[in-house]
């Protein structure tokens, strides 16, 4: 079994707020791949006293144990349980229900002899492939799909020159935007403080049989194939192969440097954590 991963910071001065792991059982049965992303929040009250790494570290802990001792758990049974004892680590010193508590999108993965389950929410992407080299993106496209007028929000705000006061006042409108439509029956949804945003995981189980290798990125590495459009995704994937994840993450940062305003290639923030999980089953 070959498992690579690979994980930086988008600002060196601040803490990487991605978190990957993989977890494989003494007793063999199989494994587990967890993969999530941290949302920044925009400056100013969040209702909890604990940092975004501090969550997804809690987050991703849970979810690791919860995946390989609990087989007879679902996985969406499995990412409810850990926001839940993820909440309960800081219910009662913080502000749950603050729209901007600690969240996270999610990937996870967990395999055996027989079968491959997957779970994503929100916009890390998993990438499956069959033993025909044929590869499958798995995509939770809700947050791409946000009404028309918030992503005209969002185009104007990268239309405007960075560190403008113009970009800045546009920034926190469309923050606000984006924000009412998070974990919304019309918007998209995040693990944060509510279980029940475990239902609405992108989820499936493929035969053992039907997968040789499958791939996890945060939105941070999967730019190379969304935003810079280096290549489609079964072209990210044999680069993955080939390199392994250290080489896309450094393709991704030449890329980014090649165009620092984001003149060409618009996007909200100049460099993004990266994080990417490969491995061959």
């Amino acid at each position: 079994m070959r498992i690579e991963l690979a994980t930086e910071p988008g600002d060196p001065a601040r803490p990487n707020e991605d978190y990957a792991a993989v977890m494989l059982p003494a007793g063999g049965q199989g494994g587990s791949l967890i993969l999530l992303d941290g949302v920044t929040p925009p400056a100013g009250d969040d209702g909890c006293l604990h940092s975004v790494p501090w969550f997804t570290a809690r987050l991703g802990g849970a979810l690791g144990e919860l995946s390989v001792s609990r087989r007879d758990m679902t996985l969406s049974e499995i990412l409810a349980a850990a926001i839940a004892r993820t909440a309960d680590a800081h219910g009662q010193t913080c502000d749950l229900s603050h729209p901007r508590t600690p969240q996270a999108t999610v990937v996870l993965v967990r395999w055996d002899d027989d079968r491959v389950e997957h779970l994503v929410l929100s916009d890390s992407a998993l990438l499956v492939e069959g033993p025909d080299g044929q590869v499958t993106p798995v995509l939770d496209e809700r947050l791409a799909e946000l009404p028309p007028r918030i992503r005209e929000m969002r185009d104007g705000v990268r239309a405007l020159p960075r560190g403008s006061a113009e970009r800045e006042v546009a920034g926190r409108a469309y923050g606000a935007a984006v924000e009412a439509l998070r974990n919304a029956d019309d918007g998209f949804f995040t693990a944060a403080a509510d279980p029940s945003a475990a239902a609405r995981a992108v989820t499936g189980t493929w035969p053992r049989a039907e997968v040789t290798a499958v791939a996890a990125l945060t939105d941070g590495v999967g730019r190379w194939v969304e935003t810079f459009r280096a290549g489609d995704w079964a072209e990210c994937f044999a680069l993955l192969r080939k390199d392994g994840p250290q080489r896309l993450v450094d393709r991704v940062r030449e890329l980014e440097r090649a165009d620092p305003e984001g003149s060409a290639f618009p996007r909200g923030k100049r460099h993004d954590d990266a994080a990417v999980v490969y491995a061959e089953l």
